[in-house]
This record gives C-alpha cells, structure tokens and sequence, in this order.
C-alpha cells in the first residue's frame, strides 16, 4: 500500500484566488513532476481539491505522491519549486510538506 514508515508521503499543496490559474499551476506542477520523477519509485496522484477547498476566499488544491524520499527527489522537487514561481502565476501559492502531520 506504500504507507509510512514504509514510504513517504509528499504533499504539493496550492492555493489561489483566481481558479483559472489555481488550475495551471497544478496542471503545470503535475506534468513537471511526471515527467522528472521516477514513475517506478514514485506514485503520482492527480490534482484534486483539498478536503476544505476554500479558506478566506482563497481557493485550495493539493497533489499526494507516494514514494520514498531521496537526494535526487528532493532536488527536483527544490526546482519544481523555482520553476513554477519563474512563471506568470501571480496569485497561486504553492509548499511542499513531506511526512505531513495533518493533511487538511
């Protein structure tokens, strides 16, 4: 089932006041991660609202990958992280929880 302490569990989470761009990010974000992660160490889940997916009129979305953590995926997650804010989406603001305590 890949659950801790047996794997990693690496929350992407998104929020935004602008649902357009909210969903590029994430689009964005999910097609960077598929394609510079292992699919074979890593299980990549779709973008899917969080369980309150509004909080202050600020729309939230979050992305589970499933794996186990390494040098290498912490780098590419670092520059995951550079890219998207070197792209135009002002009202998005994106983290990255490893082994979070609480997924809400």
């Amino acid at each position: 089932m890949k659950y801790p302490p047996f794997c990693d569990i690496i929350v992407v989470n998104f929020n935004s006041l602008l649902e357009t761009e909210i969903q590029k990010a994430t689009k964005w974000m999910y097609s960077y991660l598929k394609s510079n992660l292992g699919e074979t160490q890593f299980k990549i889940f779709h973008p899917m609202p969080s369980p309150i997916d509004k909080i202050q009129n600020r729309i939230r979305f979050r992305m589970i990958i499933k794996g186990n953590i390494t040098q290498q995926a912490n780098h590419i997650l670092n520059k995951a992280l550079k890219e998207i804010y070197n792209q135009n989406f002002k009202m998005t603001k994106v983290s990255i929880d490893i082994n979070p305590n609480n997924m809400f």
